[in-house]
């Protein structure tokens, strides 16, 4: 690994100063092969990961643009910024005081933002692989099926994709369920996130199971939620990673527990993060540690959630 990061640092400066095609794929290949992920996923400093990504991103950016098509590049961009946006745009905002709320609205608009630059990069790459993927996509909403002939078409490795895709667009609608543009757009993240289960349901270790408890939670039934579903999966992640997925707890507390009232089993899930290893799974840590600092902001913060409870008095 340090003689491949070595070649690629003494790649890189010649892809980004003279665009001949050979240079830059041979550099996209060496950046989007076996391995690079970790450097990210694997680090315990957020704010080092932080504030290095930005320049990773644009990295990424600069040689897809010299790279047209390259598919490594564009599944490492986009769902780079999907991850960004998550981890520290989002996640930092919500956890702002509630007296700085100009500044918790900007950035959750900047997280949308982003999260639709990744997703756009990500379906760019599925319509460059399998064609005509986007005009049948738009069609999902009003003509159910239309994507699903492309859908059958996808193999295993395109599982990452298709689930970046639909997480990065329904992350967006999140954050603005009155953008009725994006409403819209359930249908057809809907059947690629759960074709992405099917056809890699250990994409990530527990990445999707983490993402259908809050989905299968939070949407209505007319739209397919179901909290059934949303239990199953959350008993799925724990088994595929041995108790140890902070994000599981994190996501039954949220988006089961509080509409429930269900304060103990609420307590119990992040008490249960928080008491997690990150070292466990060093190439998952640097998520670790970010969902435990959530886990304790929300145990410290129950009182917005849980009506019973005391408002703390300084």
């Amino acid at each position: 690994m340090r003689h491949k990061t070595l070649y690629i640092m003494l790649l890189l400066p010649i892809a980004l100063i003279f665009p001949n095609c050979s240079v830059n794929t041979l550099v996209a290949n060496a950046l989007t092969g076996e391995g690079g992920s970790t450097v990210f996923t694997g680090d315990p400093d957020p704010e080092l990961v932080g504030d290095a990504l930005p320049f990773a991103i644009k990295m990424y950016e600069a040689l897809l643009d010299s790279t047209p098509n390259h598919q490594g590049l564009m599944f490492m961009t986009g769902s780079l910024f999907v991850m960004y946006a998550n981890a520290f745009v989002q996640g930092p905002a919500e956890m702002l005081p509630l007296a700085e709320w100009q500044t918790r609205g900007a950035e959750l608009a900047r997280a949308k933002r982003l999260y639709l630059r990744g997703s756009d990069i990500l379906y760019d790459a599925l319509e460059a692989k399998h064609r005509g993927f986007k005009r049948a996509a738009a069609q999902e909403g009003t003509a159910p099926g239309a994507l699903r002939p492309i859908l059958k078409k996808c193999k295993k490795k395109d599982a990452g994709v298709l689930y970046w895709a639909a997480a990065g667009g329904m992350a967006a609608y999140s954050i603005d369920i009155l953008d009725f543009e994006l409403n819209a757009r359930i249908p057809e993240w809907t059947v690629m996130v759960q074709r992405a289960y099917e056809l890699d349901p250990d994409f990530g270790g527990a990445a999707l199971d983490e993402f259908f408890i809050l989905f299968y939670a939070s949407l209505p039934e007319l739209l397919g939620g179901d909290k059934e579903r949303a239990k199953f999966h959350f008993q799925r992640a724990l088994e595929k990673t041995g108790g140890n997925s902070a994000g599981a707890y994190i996501s039954y507390a949220q988006s089961l527990c509080i509409p429930a009232q269900d304060y103990e089993t609420f307590k119990d899930c992040l008490e249960k993060a928080l008491a997690i290893d990150p070292d466990a799974d060093v190439s998952t840590r640097l998520v670790t540690v970010i969902n435990q600092r959530k886990a304790r902001w929300l145990l410290d913060n129950a009182y917005n959630y849980f009506s019973f409870l005391p408002f703390p008095v300084d």
